[in-house]
């Protein structure tokens, strides 16, 4: 009977689609979750099928230098990630995740439409390129075309941003994490919502690329559209059985209210209802309020435990509420969870130059592989479908680490999480680490064997294999697979339950920190290298004249120091389920 009134009763802070109280056994769970890995396969096929590609066709169709192609891409991308931030945090403070999606898709749709109607009209890009001497003589797109190719993927970039943000969160809000197995439920929801985004990805790389290759843009361009319309209707079938959290209020007014609060009430001047006898007693207020909000805090799963560093935070609670601005009153549970978001921020940063590395993968890895012989028994490769290497490889391992590894874990070290959130993201910047040595190794082989075989003035293809290029992609691959999923469940788990949308779209946000450092990298490597030589290292038309291999070993020794830095604050985490434990 207990345990029927138990489930019987409606989940705090969590309503259906019509607003009205989740009940227990009736919404979320697996079922709701599998609804958001069936749309997350549609939505990284509309977007993937054009990201790969995408360096080819403002090189080839719109007529952009092969670096100015590679930053286009990134600030691209890099953008589109970035907005994952506004999509969590408009889901946390005023609207779900479940209403973010639905919008987001729309602008996409949008923003893929007009990117069709321009390839698909020849008088919306540029003419082609005319013979001129040896070379070709080609007019970049500009004016009304480069605005009307700017804003269509600037609203694909919106969408994206908005969908990536919301997604990830609301699908693993439908896990009950009050009990075991619904937190593994959750865990396994990580793992395979990374192999979905896997599937879209394969089927981008493969059949998409192919089309845009032989039968044209628009029609590759009108494929995206068409797929993230359907994820529309395919998303909204699975309302009936959803939980959305209900929005708390602005989790960035919290942060900036805690930091100001502490800022102001350390400086202010000597209040004299907060002194006893001369002493002030503002300080120990707060302490002794915190300490007694915390008793109440570490009695449930969702409850934010106290920390016991970053005590300066501990000013921003004032026990006599007449002696602060009341804009600035904050109580101990704002502090506490400002602290934590606070200590993870290091572990996001840590996870950038990764990103970087991953950029290579849409930019000058494509580029690589177009020189390149991309004959593969009797079919010819686009090599804008290389991915398809590490998208199988991760389709592969996800299964194997979530039904063999993870278990076998589990048993080996006793706990509940097997391979920690930390080391599955250290295990990431190990093998970014060892991509971008391969990358370098491949690139010094390539450029040997067009000095050798005197291609190298020549867009003729050079007699090596693209498989050469696998290798990064494998490397890259196994890093994303391994950094992505542990930075999800790591944001989502340890971040308090009124900020979980919002600090799982910083996975998105390092994604896109990565690709604008790649950018910047780029443009600083040009600018110190142009100083002592003619020719800076990544200039020019011709990718055999860059010095690509040398930018590959400067960004290995970035992610080795880059690996120390966040060895040096992982070892230093306490997961929040061992602060409970201790407390």
């Amino acid at each position: 009977m207990e345990e029927a009134a138990h489930n019987s009763k409606t989940w705090e802070n969590y309503v259906d689609w019509k607003n009205r109280p989740a009940l227990r056994g009736r919404h979320g769970g697996m079922l709701a979750a599998s609804f958001v890995l069936g749309v997350e396969v549609l939505e990284n096929l509309a977007y993937l099928a054009n990201a790969s590609n995408l360096v080819l066709y403002l090189s080839k169709f719109m007529h952009f230098s092969p670096s100015s192609s590679a930053n286009i891409v990134t600030n691209f991308m890099g953008t589109a990630f970035l907005l994952a931030l506004l999509g969590g945090f408009l889901a946390d403070a005023f609207f779900t995740t479940y209403r973010i999606y639905l919008i987001s898709a729309a602008i996409e749709f949008m923003g893929l439409l007009v990117l069709t109607i321009q390839a698909h009209i020849p008088s919306l890009k540029p003419p082609p390129c005319v013979p001129a001497n040896t070379n070709f003589r080609c007019e970049q797109v500009d004016g009304s075309k480069a605005a009307m190719l700017f804003m269509g993927l600037y609203l694909v970039a919106l969408g994206v941003g908005g969908i990536k943000g919301s997604l990830p969160p609301h699908g693993a809000e439908q896990f009950d994490e009050e009990t075991l197995q619904g937190r593994k439920q959750r865990s396994a929801f990580f793992n395979y919502y990374i192999f979905c985004l896997s599937c879209g990805a394969l089927i981008a790389v493969t059949f998409v690329v192919w089309i845009e290759d032989n039968k044209g843009w628009q029609w590759g361009f009108g494929v995206a559209t068409v797929t993230i319309l359907l994820s529309i209707p395919v998303f909204l079938l699975g309302s009936p059985t959803y939980r959305n959290k209900v929005p708390a209020g602005s989790p960035v007014t919290t942060i900036f209210k805690v930091l100001v609060a502490a800022v102001y009430n350390t400086f202010k001047p000597e209040n004299p209802s907060n002194t006893i006898m001369g002493v002030d007693t503002s300080s120990s207020s707060a302490t002794e309020t915190s300490e007694a909000d915390d008793t109440i805090q570490v009695t449930g799963k969702n409850q934010t435990p106290p920390q016991k560093n970053l005590s300066f935070l501990n000013k921003a609670v004032i026990k006599n509420t007449n002696s602060t601005n009341p804009i600035l009153q904050c109580t101990s549970k704002d502090v506490e969870e400002v602290k934590i978001v606070l200590k993870i921020l290091p572990i996001f940063m840590s996870t950038i130059m990764l990103n970087s590395c991953l950029a290579q993968l849409s930019t000058f890895s494509v580029q690589q592989a177009s020189t390149m012989n991309t004959n593969l028994f009797s079919l010819k490769i686009p090599p804008a479908s290389l991915p398809v290497f590490p998208v199988i490889f991760i389709m592969i391992l996800a299964p194997i680490y979530n039904h063999i590894i993870v278990p076998f874990a589990r048993k080996l070290t006793n706990s509940e999480m097997g391979i920690t959130h930390l080391q599955r993201i250290g295990t990431g910047l190990v093998l970014s680490i060892a991509a971008m040595a391969v990358a370098a190794l491949v690139e010094t082989k390539r450029k040997t064997v067009a000095t050798n075989s005197g291609l190298t003035d020549s867009s003729k293809p050079l007699p090596i294999t693209f498989l050469w290029i696998a290798l990064q992609y494998l490397f890259l691959g196994s890093a994303d697979l391994f950094t992505l999923a542990g930075m999800m469940e790591f944001f989502f788990t340890e971040a308090p339950v009124s900020m979980r949308s919002l600090a799982t779209s910083l996975s998105w946000a390092s994604l896109a920190m990565g690709y604008y450092l790649s950018s910047v990298l780029v443009a600083l490597v040009n600018a110190v290298t142009s100083a002592y030589r003619d020719t800076p290292w990544l200039f020019g038309s011709n990718l055999n004249h860059y010095h690509l291999e040398r930018f590959y070993w400067l960004m290995c020794v970035l992610s080795g120091i880059n690996l120390l830095f966040y060895l040096f604050w992982a070892c230093r985490y306490r997961y929040k389920t061992t602060r409970v434990d201790e407390e």
